[in-house]
């Protein structure tokens, strides 16, 4: 585990940069600078979205603990956003990969997405997989997305939160943290609980949190195969490898402890969610645990939320899922009044978006269902 595999069509160069020790952020931005033409060029349905019209741009700040944090936004070219939506990645994830399609999909229907790599993930600096505070964590993404939404661009603009798996943990952390700062909340399949399955038994887990107090960094905890567990589609949980900066080997004992610390604190305040929300989670998910996605729309104190299940789907929702399931292009968009209408085919699903009111049509009914139908934009 850990080894990023052989690519055909790579040459030796190439692939000795691949195969670098990527622990520190140095190596993992060289892989990246050599390897990004050939991830994009895959064969899957979210390159295949294309970024014309679109301004896309790439750049390192130095944040409050001193860390340099990469980052990446995609903006309508010839038009100003409808909205902000700011994207956190899951565990095994970067910004850089699958986020590019879903970045390019939301950015083409008119809205501005800013996405981050986490502090020792992707080509943020840091140890590479080490999470030794989830809420200095959270507190980064805070930093970062609230200078985006400071912008003159953008302050006056409704800003949306999009996460998925620890990304969905950061998102309703980063809610809990900042209760009346954002308009709502996109969680596909949101660590709000870690599966069964994929927690160690209670005495291997017990030891382990004694060890981690000693040995924080290293990568003790067993895992099974994520990208089995998390990819239904064969061909596309094979494509995952493409990620090469992505973190894939064991958790390290202190990043395991504290997002099994987050899960349990989250699960504990599920009542205290009070921004809309919609939620996408697969009934087959083996990561994260489905059962809470439902607790947490059944708790949350919005009245404004939804909740998709998903039949026979893993938890790659938005990856690893045939491609009639993913994301499909805009299907058509037009004005009305005075704010405009997009219907937007996401995930298999029909959605309405005119102004920040979300409508939910299903597919096969073409019943429309009002999903959030109280949010506003921010008096300025």
């Amino acid at each position: 585990m850990g080894n990023p595999g052989k690519f055909p069509g790579v040459s030796k160069e190439l692939q000795k940069i691949l195969d670098a020790d990527m622990e520190q952020v140095g190596p993992r931005r060289q892989a990246r600078e050599a390897f990004k033409d050939i991830q994009l060029s895959i064969d899957h349905v979210l390159f295949k979205i294309p970024g014309d019209g679109l301004k896309m741009e790439e750049s390192y700040e130095v944040n409050s603990r001193g860390l340099e944090i990469f980052s990446k936004s995609w903006l309508p070219e010839s038009s100003s956003p409808r909205a902000v939506v700011c994207f956190c990645h899951g565990y095994g994830d970067t910004c850089t990969f699958f986020a590019e399609g879903i970045a390019r999909k939301l950015a083409s229907s008119g809205y501005g997405v800013f996405a981050m790599d986490y502090p020792g993930f992707g080509l943020s600096e840091g140890l590479h997989g080490y999470v030794p505070s989830f809420d200095k964590l959270v507190d980064d993404v805070i930093e970062h997305y609230s200078k985006v939404k400071e912008n003159p661009e953008f302050h006056a603009l409704p800003s949306f939160l999009f996460g998925q798996s620890m990304g969905g943990a950061v998102a309703l952390k980063v809610h809990l943290k900042q209760p009346d700062a954002w308009n709502g909340a996109i969680l596909v399949a949101p660590m709000c609980k870690i599966a069964e399955d994929m927690v160690p038994p209670w005495l291997v887990t017990q030891i382990l949190i004694g060890v981690a107090k000693l040995l924080p960094k290293w990568k003790l905890v067993p895992q099974k195969d994520l990208a089995e567990l998390a990819f239904r589609d064969v061909k596309k949980r094979e494509q995952a490898a493409y990620n090469v900066i992505a973190y894939k080997h064991k958790p390290r004992l202190r990043t395991a402890l504290e997002m099994l610390n987050t899960t349990e604190e989250i699960e504990r305040q599920l009542e205290k969610v009070s921004l809309p929300l919609l939620i996408l989670h697969g009934k087959a998910d083996k990561v994260t645990d489905p059962s809470v996605s439902k607790a947490l729309y059944e708790k949350a104190s919005s009245p404004d939320k939804k909740l998709n299940l998903y039949d026979n789907a893993y938890h790659s929702l938005l990856e690893g899922e045939p491609d009639e399931m993913i994301l499909q292009r805009t299907s058509s968009a037009v004005n009305l009044e005075e704010g405009k209408v997009s219907e937007v085919k996401f995930c298999g699903q029909h959605y309405i978006v005119t102004g920040c009111h979300w409508w939910f049509v299903e597919s096969t009914t073409e019943e429309v269902i009002e999903v959030f139908s109280k949010i506003r934009q921010k008096e300025v």
